[in-house]
């Protein structure tokens, strides 16, 4: 009964009225489109599946398996061909339950997340929580190293205080932003000093620690960025900025702190690794593409909301809206669910190296990767066809929509680092649906606080109906795009224009 309420007020959400639009054209597929994608949108149901019951999706976890099984599950349903493509492998692992707590000088609980790939505790470990001395040198290194077994090891250098500096530039004076600055600094420049004269993680493994302490702070209240460990035995912890620091004042000033940890985690050995690559076959021109794309896997510290299920959502969404309203493309549409875009592009570059025909058949792409909020942006990447076709494919979108989005063409290239430049890197032209930025990179990209309540469905339905609306336009086109490549900018680094390749060759299997 309660999932079916729960169902229940979802739908109702998800059918709140939509304000009309204007339409520039009469084309009946861009109004089915419209009715289709903001009258009977379905990204709340599917959101709830994917962010909320199968949750992160880290590659080599069982989560990011159970993910694309739903996803090839969810086209059948709706009669969409789809297939899982093996692309190589990588470290399988699974994490379970995780506690941690100080237990003294005092008891307190402590917010904790564990690394990824990180070995768990078999069973609660207490020890010490110990910082490297300020003078430790490599002559005196060896000593140190012998007092660490059972001892927890901070390895970041703490905050000297965790408010988000927007909020300090707005209400403090300028000399305290100023000198909080500079105890920044200073203090990450000690550290690494001290690290340096430890050597690395494998001396303080082999000197017997319990686990090593870790924060990346975001800059944002409660947010921190959590990747992953070398470690293969000591437990691997990413702790709050606001724990962190207190941990690290009660070792400074000898009030010798300890904490108990208990983390549950499964090595699952190498594990195969997947896309799942959804198509419509083109009617007449079957062997040129229209690409939709958006990485499956996130980290694992939250459940992966705006990095990237949001962009997981649109392109599914879109592909079921095209699929109700134009069934019969002129060109074969394609989306790709990559996998292991957050370990540097694998996915979606093996796909761009085991389809050259694709490659070598794409019109256009579009992709998209950075969190909630409408699109504001679509940028050329560098090609100069997309100032003839980009604008024109543009033109049919409802009035409303088009004043919100900027398009830059044929663009420099300014945002890079996600799976579109798998494919531009050889000159094939796939684009970025941004979103805004700012908060995204401060609190939800890579963070323990990327989750379902960031996402703000009436911007996620509309990307999904302008994305499909943009696919139809591009398939539909009479002409095929220009591959022609503009002039990018100065590189700073080198002083030379910069180049659109080389691809890197995508790395299909975990080093060692």
């Amino acid at each position: 009964m309660l999932r079916s309420l729960t169902l229940l007020a979802l739908a109702l959400l998800a059918a709140l009225p939509v304000r009309a639009q204007h339409f520039p054209t009469d084309d009946p597929v861009i109004r089915q489109i419209w009715a289709e994608g903001m009258e009977n949108s379905q990204t709340e149901l599917l959101a709830h599946h994917l962010i909320d019951v199968i949750g992160p999706r880290l590659a080599g976890s069982p989560g990011l398996e159970q993910a694309q099984e739903w996803l090839l599950e969810t086209y059948a349903d709706w009669g969409i061909p789809a297939r899982k493509e093996q692309y190589g492998t990588w470290t399988g692992w699974e994490a379970g339950a995780l506690h941690a707590e100080m237990t003294a000088p005092r008891v307190a609980p402590l917010t904790v997340e564990l690394m990824a790939y990180s070995p768990g505790t078999d069973g609660p470990v207490e020890g010490p929580v110990v910082m490297p001395p300020a003078n430790l040198t490599e002559a005196n290194a060896a000593d140190w190293l012998a007092t660490l077994e059972g001892a927890f090891v901070l390895l970041d250098a703490p905050e000297p205080m965790c408010r988000a500096e927007q909020e300090l530039v707005a209400n403090a004076r300028p000399e305290t932003v100023a000198r909080l600055d500079s105890l920044r600094a200073a203090a990450r420049g000690e550290w690494r000093q001290r690290l340096r004269a430890i050597g690395s993680l494998e001396a303080l493994e082999a000197a017997g620690i319990a686990g090593t302490l870790n924060s990346r702070w975001s800059g944002g209240w409660g947010a921190n960025k959590v990747f992953s460990t070398n470690n293969e035995r000591a437990v691997a912890l990413d702790v709050s900025c606001e724990d962190y620091g207190l941990l690290a004042r009660l070792a400074a000033s000898g009030n010798a702190p300890r904490i108990r940890v208990d983390a549950e985690a499964e090595m699952r050995g190498t594990v195969p690794q997947f896309n799942v690559i959804a198509e419509m076959r083109g009617t007449e021109l079957p062997d040129e593409y229209v690409l939709l794309s958006a990485h499956l896997d996130s980290w694992h510290a939250a459940t992966g909301a705006t990095d990237n299920g949001t962009g997981t959502l649109v392109m599914l969404e879109a592909m079921r809206i095209l699929k109700e309203t134009y069934p019969n493309p002129r060109r074969t549409i394609l989306v790709g669910h990559w996998g292991a875009e957050e370990m540097g592009l694998i996915g979606s570059g093996s796909f761009r190296e085991d389809h050259p025909e694709v490659v070598e058949g794409l019109q256009v792409g579009f992709n998209q990767d950075n969190g909630t909020w409408r699109f504001e942006r679509i940028e050329g990447q560098g090609f100069l066809g997309t100032a003839e076709h980009l604008p024109k494919w543009m033109a049919a979108v409802p009035t409303d929509i088009q004043a919100q989005v900027t398009i830059e063409v044929p663009g420099e290239q300014n945002n890079r680092g996600s799976d579109h430049t798998s494919f531009t890197c050889a000159e094939a032209p796939v684009l970025r649906l941004q979103s805004p930025y700012d908060e995204y990179r401060q609190y939800t990209w890579h963070t323990n606080l990327d989750t379902y309540d960031k996402i703000v469905f009436d911007d996620l339905k509309q990307n999904a109906t302008l994305a499909a609306m943009l696919v139809y336009g591009a398939s539909e086109d009479p002409e095929r795009m220009s591959r022609e490549p503009a002039n990018l900018p100065i590189n700073p680094r080198t002083g030379e224009p910069r180049a659109f390749g080389p691809c890197r060759a995508p790395q299909r299997e975990p080093r060692d």
